[in-house]
């Protein structure tokens, strides 16, 4: 039985100190705030509750099995989940409307062939289907396994099986989620669909691989859920198993520096100058925190994946309504950009800022717990803003503006929703920032493969002895179902050793 130090108590650093503590190890968090979850965070106010982070939870069999593994409560007995259903609404930059079903293959070909014309359907369905080859060629070794050695094998192949596009004289294979879009989609309504799924990762998908067709896929495959009263119910019980699995948890012990010991991880140093010895250290923070608290100890993985290019925030935008929600309406809607190209180049161009017509995520969930009473309604905006970690709070002008921008596309979705606001309040990157410690409020992607391995992510064993990172921003990446997963992969390194081959 080792003593296991955690710095962080995000969702992939509780995850793994479940896993640690139930295979007999001493395990404390570290966590500078006062509180758990990372970025899934809740707001409450007036008698509205919000989640300020993720609102719904893709691929949920990832903490179904963390449950299993470390108590005889499952899952559903700690939290509520709800398929969500429709999965999403879309509303395109034409006007055009489409209520897509959750999970349902056959249902989602017939929703689009109805709402965008014949073939609509029959083309992203036949997409579905080369999307879950990527999926079966790059599930294990992206998710379920430590970051190879020879990790430029997931960089140079590109496992999307692309459809032969003839141009002229010459025969090409789409390389980008664009060109995927273009080429083989043939309707800017289909492509808008599709590239959302990267964009709500901060993905320009001029550029994104044409294996990001996983991130579709993975919604379509497994479905998505909502957990009763939020998402932070789900932190909740992360939280609770850790602590009947005896985690020592430490709020407001911020961590200065990692100690070393002949070659290895020996503690921590806290910044009331308290010392804590350890066996193994497990770090659950953003890569800057990482590269000052480790010092000159080498933190990331020798061989490295190539650096991520730059990153994106969010900026969410609560918003309390008087009158109820309507029968019948989606949880989620996605209002598109009415002008693709410009969201595009707003975000991804030279100088970089908001979208002053962003694409945005429109959640209003069905549940009770959310409002006073029946006649209030909370629903939460989201839309991926540029990281400038420059400027902080000091944007505070531009957001105000953003904010509008937001409400404005929202209209789309609720067209009486300037009526029925009471009042609104806006979450931006600094917010993200004060709660993860991420530089500019950054949000990690989740690992993709191909493009020269620059969206994959580092992996968790690291040069230093003892010392492995753990969530988004390690391997297999950001996302609830990933930091779930890089939880599971930091316990199986520790309590088994280098030898540890994944999940089997």
């Amino acid at each position: 039985m080792a003593r296991i130090a955690v710095i962080g108590a995000g969702m992939g650093a509780m995850a793994a100190a479940a896993r640690l503590s139930v295979a007999g190890h001493r395990v404390t968090v570290y966590e500078r705030t006062e509180t758990y979850g990372g970025a899934v965070r809740r707001v409450e106010r007036d008698g509205f509750r919000f989640d300020a982070g993720p609102g719904l939870l893709p691929l949920p069999a990832v903490w179904r099995d963390l449950f299993v593994k470390t108590g005889k409560e499952p899952l559903e007995r700690c939290v509520e989940l709800v398929q969500v259903d429709p999965s999403a609404r879309h509303v395109f930059a034409d006007g055009t409307g489409a209520a897509l079903p959750n999970a349902s293959r056959a249902g989602v070909v017939a929703a689009l062939d109805a709402a965008l014309g014949p073939a609509a359907g029959r083309r992203w369905g036949d997409f579905l289907v080369r999307a879950r080859e990527a999926w079966d060629r790059t599930r294990r070794p992206l998710l379920e396994e430590p970051l190879w050695p020879d990790w430029q094998v997931l960089g140079e192949r590109e496992p999307y099986p692309a459809v032969p596009h003839k141009r002229l004289l010459r025969t090409r294979r789409a390389q980008t989620l664009a060109e995927v879009g273009a080429w083989e989609l043939r309707d800017a309504r289909l492509t808008a669909l599709l590239e959302s799924h990267a964009l709500a990762w901060g993905l320009d998908p001029r550029s994104t691989p044409a294996s990001a067709a996983v991130l579709p896929y993975l919604e379509h495959a497994f479905g998505t859920w909502y957990v009763r009263g939020g998402l932070r119910e789900l932190a909740r019980a992360v939280y609770e198993r850790c602590l009947a699995r005896r985690v020592d948890f430490r709020f407001g012990a911020e961590v200065t520096a990692i100690l070393e010991k002949d070659g290895r991880a020996a503690g921590v140093q806290l910044a009331d100058g308290g010392v804590a010895e350890a066996a193994f250290v497990v770090a659950g923070v953003a890569p800057g925190v990482l590269d000052r608290i480790a010092g000159g100890m080498g933190a990331r993985g020798g061989g490295e994946v190539p650096p991520h290019g730059p990153a994106a925030s969010r900026i969410t935008v609560l918003l309390a309504l008087r009158g109820g929600r309507p029968e019948g309406t989606a949880q989620r809607t996605v209002v598109h950009a009415v002008d693709r190209e410009a969201e595009l180049d707003a975000l991804f161009g030279s100088a970089p800022g908001p979208a002053a017509r962003p694409t945005v995520t429109v959640l209003r969930p069905a549940d009770p717990q959310l409002v006073p009473d029946s006649g209030h309604e909370a629903v939460t905006l989201t839309a991926v803003v540029p990281v400038r970690p420059d400027r902080g709070r000091a944007e505070s002008e531009t957001f105000g503006l953003h904010t509008q921008n937001l409400i404005t596309a929202a209209e789309r979705a609720i067209p009486d929703l300037r009526e029925r606001l009471l009042w609104h309040e806006a979450r931006t990157p600094a917010d993200v920032a004060e709660a993860t410690g991420a530089e500019g409020g950054a949000v990690p992607a989740p690992a993709l493969a191909a493009a020269g391995g620059r969206l994959l992510h580092p992996s968790n064993s690291t040069r230093t002895g003892g010392l492995f990172t753990v969530g988004g921003w390690s391997h297999p990446g950001g996302g609830l179902p990933h930091a779930g997963m890089s939880g599971a992969l930091v316990a199986g390194l520790i309590v088994e050793g280098p030898e540890f081959r994944g999940s089997q």
